[in-house]
């Protein structure tokens, strides 16, 4: 069977950069940054969404990706929600997390008493709990739970990920996952929140067609997030409902272009991760690009995004150059409070999934 034939096509864009989080030194760098092609489809036969044009050859993870949180007070509460939780359904023993990143949320957890191990060939810190390589079937280390947080959504073939994972742990044990929320992106007409990067679109669903037994699972984060803790011994493989099919506004790119047509010309983007990069990428493919772009993360600040070549600053280089009438285009609602807090209340704040 033609593999296309047996996929429904939801959304296309073209050339966008394969990591939204990588900083780049100079706006030359980041304006040539390398790109790909997004083409999101649902499999007729699993029920997940995934890009069908995504190419792992092209995804290199290095010390220049930049996707650290936990600067802001309202990231840091989510991080203690998610602790909370995974102590009250899995405890503190014997814990692994496979894609550690920077270590934030492992050493969150072992501060509390946790016993944990993590593992992620990208870290360059010095943690002894962390191994610089994968989690993966062969090393002999099981746990009583497993912590995926934001993993999942890079990792092509999730089921055949998870497979592996179970295997790895010897086919039992709890497992953690949180991954963005695509019935979100689609009640929001979130279209800044599609990335290159992110191969994969969840929905709560599809974990509880992966999973016999879901101990906890719902959405987080303002609903942004969907979180699952389910028994690896129960995984299984995915099958399509056709009762169930993903809901996918046919509208959502015109959506960008509606925002762009009641754009200002003073208009600042707050926050240069991921959600800030897309919408700064599409506005300026509308003609209409942003003024200026800040992140209180002192890592992306100085540093310029990618393909736009816009250069990130604090809030202190911006704030006091702007007129009273410009509008801050805050890209992620959990932070509308602090960046007004931030910025004084002087300015027109827009929530952008709403804009």
């Amino acid at each position: 069977m033609n593999p296309r034939t047996n996929m429904r096509e939801l959304y296309r864009q073209d050339r966008f950069p394969i990591f939204q989080n990588r900083m780049y030194d100079t706006q030359a760098e980041a304006m040539a940054c390398p790109r790909g092609d997004i083409r999101l489809v649902e499999d007729l036969e699993s029920g997940l969404v995934h890009n069908a044009d995504f190419d792992p050859a092209l995804v290199d993870y290095d010390r220049n990706y930049q996707n650290e949180q936990a600067n802001s007070a309202p990231f840091r509460a989510h991080l203690d929600w998610v602790a909370s939780l995974i102590s009250s359904t899995m405890g503190l023993e014997e814990l692994i997390e496979v894609g550690c990143g920077k270590g934030t949320f492992l050493e969150m957890l072992a501060d509390q008493g946790a016993s944990i191990t993590g593992f992620d060939p990208t870290y360059e810190g010095n943690n002894p709990l962390i191994e610089r390589h994968y989690f993966g079937p062969g090393l002999g280390l099981e746990a009583r739970g497993l912590i995926l947080r934001h993993v999942l959504e890079h990792i092509p073939s999730p089921y055949s990920f998870l497979q592996n994972l179970a295997e790895a742990n010897g086919g039992q044990g709890l497992i953690y996952i949180e991954v963005p929320c695509l019935d979100w992106i689609c009640d929001n007409r979130a279209w800044f929140d599609i990335f290159y990067e992110h191969v994969n679109y969840f929905r709560l669903a599809d974990f509880h067609r992966m999973f016999g037994r879901v101990v906890a699972s719902g959405t987080c984060f303002g609903g942004q997030y969907l979180y699952v803790v389910a028994d690896l011994a129960s995984l299984r493989p995915p099958q399509y409902d056709p009762a169930d099919g993903a809901r996918f506004p046919a509208d959502l790119a015109a959506a960008a272009t509606k925002g762009a047509a009641r754009a200002g010309t003073s208009d600042v983007v707050w926050g240069g991760a991921s959600k800030g990069v897309i919408y700064a990428l599409l506005r300026a493919r509308a003609g209409v690009p942003v003024a200026h772009v800040i992140d209180i993360n002192p890592a992306k600040q100085g540093r310029y995004l990618a393909a736009t070549g816009i250069r990130v600053q604090s809030p202190d280089q911006v704030l006091p150059t702007l007129p009273d009438t410009a509008r801050i285009l805050v890209m992620n609602p959990n932070y509308l409070q602090e960046i007004r807090q931030m910025s004084n209340n002087t300015f027109t704040y827009i929530q952008v999934p709403n804009d």
